[in-house]
């Protein structure tokens, strides 16, 4: 069983960083993608950025290019995420997911595993 636990949410003012960690157990994720969606109240859950787990490959959502950062550490099967610059349209819930596949998807129904998700609140 794929479990996926965040953390590193909090509250922080704009313009200041946070760093978001997604510990996995329950598998080898070698052929796995695992990526970072946020739900804000009200809204859909939207794409932040994914990774190629074997290859370390990334992919971006155009609104926080350049600000964030998706890494990961075999080792720990852990999944990072690195927000800088931080602004108060990024106050959501940050959520990780993981799909066992080769393909990165950068849509949440494509995803089967999810985390239970951390809050990022960005004062202004």
């Amino acid at each position: 069983q794929v479990q996926l636990v965040e953390s590193g949410g909090g509250l922080v003012q704009a313009g200041g960083s946070l760093r978001l960690s997604c510990a996995a157990s329950g598998r080898t994720f070698s052929s796995y993608a695992m990526g970072w969606f946020r739900q804000a109240p009200g809204k859909e859950r939207e794409f932040v950025a994914a990774i190629k787990w074997s290859s370390g490959n990334t992919y971006y959502a155009d609104s926080v290019r350049g600000r964030f950062t998706i890494s990961r550490d075999n080792a720990k099967n852990t999944m990072y995420l690195q927000m800088n610059s931080l602004k108060p349209e990024d106050t959501a819930g940050y959520y990780c997911a993981a799909r066992p596949t080769r393909v990165v998807f950068t849509t949440a129904r494509e995803y089967k595993y999810w985390g239970q998700g951390t809050q990022v609140t960005v004062s202004s």
